[in-house]
C-alpha cells in the first residue's frame, strides 16, 4: 500500500449526523436530567466518602477492571492476571496468552496514563485529543498488532498511532463518512460536545459516546478510544476520581450495548422522531441505557452488601492463583462507616439497583 494515499472528501454535511443532543424541546429531556442529576450526585458522594489514601489505589484497581472489561466488549477475553504479567513482561512472547495481552497491554497503559495527565477541559472531545487517545494506546501495541486489513482491497495497512484514516470503512450496515471529511466532522463534534454545560455534558457523553463511533476516524480501535474518550469525560465533567469505571457495565450488558448503538445508526422515523437526520428516540434510548449503567456501577463499587467482588477485582489485586481479600466490601466499609450497624440495630437498606 502507497504511503502517499490521497484522502477524499465527498461533501457529506455534518448535519447528517444530526441530533448531536438531546436538547430542552425534546420529550425525552426529562427523564435523562433527573439521571444525569443523580449520577452526578452518588458519584460526588461515593468520592467523598473514599479517604484519600485509598482513591489511588482504588483507581489503579478500576483501571485494571476498565481494560479488562473494554478488551472483553472487542471480543479479547484477555484475563487479569495475564495483562499485568504483559506490563512487567513476564510473559513469553510465543506464548499463546502473549498476543491479547499485549493488545490489552495498550488499553492498560493508555488507561494508567490517561488517570494521571487527564484531559481536561474539553480536549477529550477536540480532535487533537482525541488523536492523543489513540496515539497513547497504539504506542504500546507490538508491531503486529499494528497491521489492519483494508476491507475494500484486503491488503494490509500499517496503523499509523494518531492519525485520521486515510481509506473508505464500512462497520456493520453503516458506512462511515469519507475520510477527507473526518477532519470536519470532528470539528462540528468539538464544537457541540466541548461548549455543553454541567448537567447537558454529563447527557451528552453518551451521545458523543456513540457519534464519535459514527465518524469512525481510525482504522482501527475506535471502540476502546470511544470509550477512553467517555472515561475522560465523566473524569473531567463529574469529577469522579477514576474510582468507577462504565466500561464493566457495558461489558456485563454487551449485546443491548452494541443494539442500541447501531439504532443510533437509523435515519429519523416520522415526525415525533426529532428534526434531526438520525432517530432522536434511538439516542434517547441509547442516553438512558448508558447513564442508567453507571449509576449502577457506582452504586456496585459503593455497596457494602457485596460479600464477594467479580473474578478481575479479585485477579487485579491477587495476580496469582490465590484471590485477594474482597476488595468491594472493604471500600463499603471504609467510605460509609454508617454502614456497618450496631448490634441490635437495622441495617441500612440499599439503593435500589445497587449491586449489578
Amino acid at each position: 500500500m502507497k504511503a502517499d494515499i490521497k484522502t477524499i472528501d465527498r461533501g457529506e454535511p455534518v448535519s447528517t449526523m444530526e441530533p448531536l443532543l438531546l436538547g430542552d424541546g425534546s420529550r425525552h429531556r426529562g427523564a435523562l436530567t433527573d439521571l444525569a442529576l443523580d449520577l452526578a450526585q452518588i458519584s460526588a458522594g461515593f468520592r467523598r466518602s473514599l479517604p484519600h489514601s485509598l482513591l489511588t489505589s482504588l483507581a489503579d484497581l478500576v483501571r485494571s477492571m476498565n481494560c479488562y472489561y473494554s478488551n472483553l466488549i472487542e471480543g479479547h477475553d484477555t484475563h487479569p492476571v495475564d495483562i499485568e504479567r504483559a506490563l512487567k513482561k513476564r510473559l513469553q512472547p510465543g506464548c499463546p496468552q502473549a498476543r491479547p495481552a499485549a493488545r490489552s497491554q495498550g488499553t492498560h497503559r493508555r488507561a494508567a496514563v490517561d488517570r494521571s495527565r487527564g484531559l481536561q477541559g474539553g480536549l477529550a472531545v477536540r480532535a487533537e485529543g482525541i488523536c492523543e487517545i489513540h496515539r497513547r494506546f497504539c504506542d504500546f501495541l507490538p508491531e503486529d498488532l499494528l497491521w489492519v486489513e483494508d476491507p475494500a482491497t484486503k491488503e494490509r495497512v500499517r496503523l499509523a498511532p494518531g492519525e485520521l484514516r486515510k481509506l473508505d470503512l464500512r462497520v456493520g450496515n453503516h458506512v462511515a463518512v469519507s475520510p477527507g471529511a473526518v477532519p470536519r466532522f470532528l470539528e462540528r463534534f468539538a464544537q457541540v460536545y466541548g461548549n455543553a454545560g454541567k448537567t447537558e455534558s454529563i447527557i451528552s457523553t453518551a451521545a458523543a459516546h456513540h457519534r464519535l463511533l459514527w465518524i469512525h476516524p481510525f482504522m482501527d480501535g475506535n471502540g476502546r478510544v470511544a470509550r477512553l474518550m467517555s472515561h475522560a469525560m465523566m473524569l473531567d465533567r463529574l469529577d469522579s476520581g477514576a474510582v468507577w469505571s462504565v466500561a464493566r457495565g457495558l461489558a456485563r450488558k454487551v449485546q443491548e450495548y452494541k443494539r442500541l448503538h447501531s439504532n443510533c445508526d437509523v435515519p429519523r422515523r416520522n415526525d415525533p422522531d426529532g428534526r434531526g437526520a438520525l432517530s432522536e428516540e434511538a439516542l434517547a434510548e441509547s442516553t438512558q441505557f448508558f447513564l442508567t449503567v453507571c449509576i449502577d456501577q457506582v452504586n456496585f463499587m459503593e455497596s457494602p452488601g457485596s460479600s464477594r467482588p467479580p473474578a478481575d477485582l479479585h485477579s487485579a489485586v491477587g495476580g496469582g492463583g490465590n484471590p485477594a481479600r474482597p476488595i468491594t466490601p472493604q471500600v463499603g466499609q471504609h467510605s460509609r462507616s454508617r454502614a456497618v450497624p450496631a448490634r441490635g440495630t437495622t441495617r441500612r437498606r440499599r439503593r435500589p439497583g445497587g449491586h449489578r
